[in-house]
């Protein structure tokens, strides 16, 4: 498959020949009349538009190019930017095309290890997005932020309500970890919460991460995925949404969860979705995901490569604590620089694995519980994933 065959270029009208050098479009590699290089890029930007498969409301321009007037102006970070902008992906007959064309887009740019930052487009792109991992032959972790949990039937509701039970039930399951942020209760029925705690799967809604933001960051840095639907930020911040909510995410939060999935050193896909330009009121939707971008590039170049946890790297810390009147020895280890803490979860003794016990990302507060005597809830989650 040639990349070049599956693009359209960017507009060249979108581009500023006055644009300073410390500028967004000085900084990267921008796909114009000839495609790019990419294979040697660190990340790839890329629009899908599939509103027109479910709206009636057209824009004049794709999504994506509203996105890239407000991003190419962006002064650059502190990174070294190998950046390319493949253009607009050419959408399919039907949104089920679309998706085929999605997953071979990512399964090669997975296989280059260049990440992309897809710019949707309907939400169910993430079906795709998170298929492109199955020819990767392991299990994944995923985090989706959306204001509901979208685990309506199929055969009976919009793709765009269903999209994550079809992830949550693909066959063959690859997914090992699936974490739903910034739901609001109200939007959501309590069966759909049921179906995520009986796979082991959790949930954390609008307030629970509103109460420190910092707990959010284990979370992200344990997925190799993350969805962000735009329903989860407030209308205010963020009108241009079929289905916007008067209660959800600030701006500033918006960016700080992005930064959070930048510096992620595991994460490997970013997709933002929901962005209709027809109803963007003074074009601030497409200024927060431009900024949404900007943070979580920012986070990338900001990643620390990690060694081996038993080298001088890391401090390593014994802890005994109690659960149903059984004794666990847990594990944890703090980054000397990073100051980020990790906890050994084991494998149950009668599981025949060459691994003794997985190390996951978890916080200062895991560490504190378990101080307490307590097990931390995120190493019985994991663990019973593991049983």
């Amino acid at each position: 498959m040639n990349l070049a065959d599956w693009f359209d270029p960017v507009d060249e009208q979108l581009l500023n020949n006055l644009a300073t050098s410390d500028t967004w479009e000085k900084s990267i590699t921008i796909h114009k009349g000839r495609f790019p290089s990419w294979r040697r890029k660190h990340l790839a930007v890329f629009g899908v538009d599939t509103l027109s498969f479910f709206s009636e409301k057209h824009h004049e321009k794709t999504p994506a190019d509203y996105v890239r007037q407000k991003l190419y102006p962006l002064k650059k970070g502190r990174g070294a930017y190998q950046i390319v902008d493949l253009g607009n992906l050419i959408v399919g007959d039907t949104i089920e095309d679309t998706h085929q064309r999605l997953i071979q887009v990512c399964e090669i740019l997975y296989e280059h290890q260049v990440i992309p930052i897809i710019l949707g487009g309907s939400h169910s792109l993430d079906y795709a997005q998170f298929r492109a991992y199955e020819s990767q032959g392991k299990l994944i972790s995923m985090v989706s932020i959306d204001a509901k949990i979208d685990v309506e039937e199929p055969q009976k509701n919009p793709v765009a309500h269903t999209h994550t039970k079809q992830i949550l039930s693909h066959k063959p399951n690859f997914l090992f970890n699936y974490n739903h942020l910034a739901h609001q209760n109200y939007l959501n029925s309590s069966q759909a919460l049921d179906t995520l705690e009986q796979l082991y799967f959790e949930a954390y809604s609008i307030g629970q991460i509103r109460k420190d933001l910092q707990e959010v960051e284990p979370i992200m840095r344990y997925a190799d995925m993350l969805s962000f639907d735009l329903s989860a930020v407030k209308m205010e911040y963020a009108p241009a949404q079929i289905q916007a909510q008067l209660m959800g995410l600030s701006a500033e939060e918006a960016c700080q969860l992005c930064w959070f999935g930048g510096l992620s050193e595991k994460l490997t896909s970013f997709g933002i979705y929901e962005f209709c330009p027809a109803y963007d009121e003074r074009q601030k939707t497409a200024s927060l995901i431009a900024t949404m971008i900007w943070y979580f590039v920012e986070g990338y170049y900001d990643r620390v490569k990690l060694k081996d946890f038993d080298s001088n790297a890391f401090m390593k810390y014994l802890v005994s604590a109690l659960d149903n009147s059984n004794h666990i020895n847990m594990v944890f280890y703090k980054h000397k620089v990073t100051q980020k803490w990790w906890m050994e979860v084991p494998y149950p003794s009668e599981l025949s694995s060459a691994q003794e016990s997985i190390i996951i990302p978890c916080s200062y507060k895991d560490y504190q519980t378990a101080n307490k005597g307590e097990v931390p809830d995120r190493w019985i989650s994991i663990y019973a994933k593991l049983v």
